[in-house]
């Protein structure tokens, strides 16, 4: 629906985790000053500690065993900032660069992605590739697909006999898809879906591609696992999609995922500990609301309990004897969401415009809030590998970064 909206702010978008006092958070930010660089940061009692002497990746940080036991253990000293004021600090409109802000919780781990993971975002996959990334003949489409399928998705194992019975009709009646053997066949499509170091933050805006004009977010849980296939704990994400891209040809796949600022992460990684684990990812729910500068509002909604594919069965299929990550990894799980509303014109469909404020939020984690720029505006990626070690080694934390002291 289209109305005025008086949110101006990401700070105005922001809910914070329900039991944020329970949980063992942590982060990555950005310290200012005659040494600046980013620093593992540790979030306790609404402070926010910079801990990045002590460990200064969170890759190395998320290889130990029990990392939260090594955090509970940690010497805590004076606070950097406050909870309050670094996500204030965060919004990059209104960024006073003489103090932290957050970056993405993740650092040398791989960017990894499993697509095609919900029945509703399965079809949707279907359509923009039948449409041959022309929004304009989506609905049409939409309702062939339904007729022909005659089966709930949902409900269908992948890999099953059933899934196999299925994708036989399907082929007699020219209806099969690249997407439905993801969808509901034996092997998930995993992809990267950016390089490691190159994620965006809270607050930070996301880029979408400027020759797109049918694209959306993608509101996800992402966990973080480490180079032994433990999930160690797990955060928020924006796969930023772009439908016309990979609806033209799924081989621009890479070009429709991976762009400046175009992976949004955070705010925080929230650890497995004795508060939170495997089921409450199991059956999250992640909200999701645009709110555009022309008064657009949109709503949606993504619930873990619809996904096809187990959260471990994921992680499987992304780390085995034929894949391995020294520096661990992160994984976006998927998205019930596939926006059909239309924005502008009746058929026409949703699609980002510049200035959208995307908030990704869930009563687990809290929330996700970047604001939408194209990506040759968005601020060019800039650290990756060799100058975040020269940072490190110019500030005296190399040994930290591989090794928690």
């Amino acid at each position: 629906m289209s109305q005025p909206s008086a949110v101006t702010t990401l700070s105005g978008l922001n809910v914070l985790a329900k039991d944020l006092g329970q949980g063992t958070w942590i982060s990555r930010a950005w310290i200012p000053g005659a040494t600046a660089g980013p620093a593992v940061v540790l979030l306790k009692d609404s402070q926010v500690y910079d801990i990045s002497v002590r460990v200064a990746t969170v890759s190395a940080l998320l290889e130990l065993d029990d990392p939260v036991a090594y955090l509970r253990g940690l010497p805590l000293e004076q606070p950097l900032i406050s909870l309050d004021d670094l996500l204030l600090n965060s919004d990059a409109a209104l960024r006073d660069a003489t103090r932290p802000w957050l970056l993405a919780p993740i650092d040398l781990q791989a960017v990894k992605a499993a697509g095609v993971t919900f029945a509703t975002s399965m079809l949707e996959r279907v359509v923009e590739e039948q449409a041959k990334g022309d929004p304009a003949k989506a609905d049409s489409i939409r309702a062939t697909l339904v007729d022909s399928i005659g089966a709930d998705l949902s409900q269908i194992v992948p890999g099953s006999a059933q899934a196999a019975a299925l994708k036989e009709v399907l082929i007699s009646q020219g209806m099969w898809s690249q997407y439905l053997e993801v969808g509901i066949g034996p092997d998930a499509e995993i992809f990267t879906k950016a390089q490691p170091l190159s994620a965006v933050g809270y607050g930070s805006d996301i880029g979408i591609h400027p020759k797109s004009s049918w694209n959306n977010p993608e509101p996800e849980v992402v966990l973080a696992v480490s180079s032994r296939g433990k999930i160690q704990g797990a955060t928020l994400g924006n796969d930023v999609n772009l439908r016309d891209f990979e609806g033209r040809s799924a081989l621009l796949l890479s070009k429709a995922k991976d762009n400046n600022a175009s992976t949004s992460l955070g705010p925080f990684i929230r650890l497995f500990d004795d508060t939170f684990g495997i089921d409450d990812i199991r059956s999250a729910e992640v909200a999701l609301r645009v709110v555009g500068k022309d008064g657009f509002i949109m709503d949606g909604s993504s619930s873990m309990n619809q996904i096809s594919r187990d959260p471990l069965d994921l992680v499987a299929q992304t780390l085995n004897e034929n894949h391995q990550y020294p520096d661990g990894f992160v994984l976006f799980l998927g998205t019930l969401f596939a926006p059909k509303q239309d924005r502008d014109q009746p058929g026409a469909g949703f699609t980002h415009k510049e200035g959208d404020m995307v908030a990704i939020s869930s009563a687990k984690f809290g929330t996700l809030v970047n604001r939408v720029t194209t990506s040759d505006r968005a601020p060019a990626w800039q650290m990756g590998y060799r100058a975040l070690l020269d940072n490190l080694h110019s500030r005296g934390l190399v040994s930290a970064a591989f090794k928690p002291r």
